[in-house]
């Protein structure tokens, strides 16, 4: 990715809300890293689109709030599919 720091964080917001992505898929998609993401959409987006970054902040709770349920969930299927091996 090269753009600017300012124009990359509205990328990135834009993508967060339009996907209701979190960091790591965000990060992952543009191919940098979980801090560049995290500081471009708290920091700098702020500044640049408040209108955006509220947005971006209200996908980025849910998610926080989410993410046991998901951990729980992979947690839940990787035991799962121990299980299928050992039966094999």
């Amino acid at each position: 990715m090269k753009a600017t720091p300012n124009d990359r964080a509205v990328e990135l917001g834009e993508y967060i809300v339009k996907n209701k992505a979190t960091v790591r898929a965000t990060a992952t998609k543009f191919g940098i890293s979980k801090s560049t993401v995290h500081k471009d959409v708290s920091e700098r987006l702020e500044k640049i689109k408040p209108n955006l970054y509220e947005q971006v902040k209200e996908v980025l709770e849910f998610n926080k709030q989410e993410r046991h349920i998901r951990g729980g969930e992979a947690t839940k299927q990787k035991y799962a599919a121990d299980k299928k091996k050992k039966r094999r």
